[in-house]
């Protein structure tokens, strides 16, 4: 799996011009997922994104993650981060996973992440979607798991 992960002020998602989730000072998590995943690869990263450290403590330290400061999380699912760029000027998706495996461990990982205890909403899978968000710091971190 793979997440790109932003610390941001607030996010949200609209379908059709209507609100469809928001959140304010958190995580907004995009997640893309492979052929190769399992249901230990969506525990360990959402394990992992709540006790990532990327707020700032008193000192100006990213010393704090979002579980410390009970922020929320906006989850939303994004395939093309499964892209290969690598070769021609076209990204290549061999390496997503088939619908019904994605549906099923993006639905875990939200499951997951919600074990931690805080407010986790999301976009809605296959759709496509409006994301904003005011990214705080820019602060934006790459995972793969």
């Amino acid at each position: 799996m793979k997440a790109l992960i932003q610390r941001v002020k607030r996010a949200s998602v609209t379908l059709d011009g209507e609100l469809y989730s928001s959140i304010g000072a958190g995580l907004l998590v995009f997640v893309g997922v492979e052929k190769a995943d399992e249901k230990m690869n969506a525990e360990k990263l959402a394990e992992k994104i709540l006790k990532l450290r990327v707020f700032e403590d008193e000192n100006e330290k990213m010393n704090l993650s979002v579980s410390d400061l009970q922020g929320e999380i906006l989850v939303v699912s994004q395939f093309t981060l499964c892209g290969d760029c690598k070769k021609g000027t076209r990204p290549s998706f061999d390496n997503s996973a088939p619908l019904d495996k994605a549906i099923e461990l993006y639905e875990y990982f939200v499951k997951s992440m919600k074990q931690g205890g805080l407010s986790v909403k999301t976009g809605k899978f296959r759709a496509m979607m409006d994301v904003e968000l005011v990214n705080d710091g820019p602060v934006t971190f790459w995972l793969e798991k």
